[in-house]
């Protein structure tokens, strides 16, 4: 019997077959082995729901309407990576840790989902609004986002609340720390928890502020009066004591 003797293929095609081959293999195995990244955001949870009281849905036409302002944070965090504290001078970046957006995006979103449910408002922000409604507009300037793992987070931030239409201001800062266990989930709880205490704090003093609006401010003549370039004066409250936040500082 005979057997047909299959032509045998050039050398040099047969050995880059096999490079090929075993190159496909290692990234294979380099896909399966690398760790995936997890995402993180500061979205209320059922603690920080507990802690801001809702007071049912909000109103066709709230008393007063806020603008919560895009939030600055240092540099070295704003990023999608965490950044934690290995020591006072010293920082690590943990690629595989993310946050699901920069963190003045997270902190911006959370703030407003949070003074919106207190003060049972909108959040207008970049958006049209009735002349006749008065209009607060929150800023915030974060100097200090540190994560300490297992150890606590703090936020340190300097944040302000004006009267749109007149020439009342309150600045004040606010000083959070709150303990953590271990694990980066715990971490970004208490960046949660810290942040759901200054929010206390800003609603605290937008109430105030519109406490001490005169009489008529946010109606029509009001809004007209504003806009012939007469400044409507107003006493501007000190800011909310640190009590009323269990543990902020202003």
């Amino acid at each position: 019997m005979m057997f047909a003797r299959l032509p045998r293929p050039p050398r040099g095609l047969a050995r880059g077959a096999v490079l090929a081959g075993a190159l496909a293999g290692l990234v294979a195995l380099a896909a399966c082995s690398s760790p995936s990244s997890r995402f993180y955001t500061l979205g209320s949870d059922s603690t920080a729901a507990a802690a801001a009281p809702v007071s049912g849905r909000t109103p066709a036409a709230p008393a007063w309407l806020i603008e919560v302002a895009p939030i600055d944070v240092p540099p070295q965090v704003s990023k999608n990576q965490l950044v934690v504290q290995t020591g006072p001078t010293q920082v690590k970046v943990l690629e595989e840790e993310r946050w699901a957006s920069l963190p003045g995006d997270e902190i911006r979103r959370a703030l407003s989902t949070s003074l919106t449910q207190q003060l049972n408002t909108i959040d207008v922000y970049g958006t049209a609004r009735p002349d006749a409604t008065p209009v607060y507009r929150v800023g915030m300037n974060v100097q200090r986002f540190e994560s300490w793992p297992g150890s606590h987070a703090l936020i340190d931030a300097v944040w302000s609340v004006r009267s749109v239409r007149s020439n009342a201001v309150m600045t004040c800062r606010s000083v959070v720390s709150a303990p953590v266990s271990g694990g980066y989930d715990a971490l970004v709880d208490g960046h949660r928890q810290a942040l759901q205490r200054i929010s206390v704090q800003i609603a605290s003093a937008v109430q105030a502020m519109a406490a001490a609006a005169p009489q008529g401010q946010g109606t029509r003549g009001a809004a007209s009066a504003s806009t012939k370039g007469t400044a409507v004066s107003v006493a501007v409250p000190p800011c909310p004591s640190a009590d009323s936040t269990a543990g902020a500082g202003a």
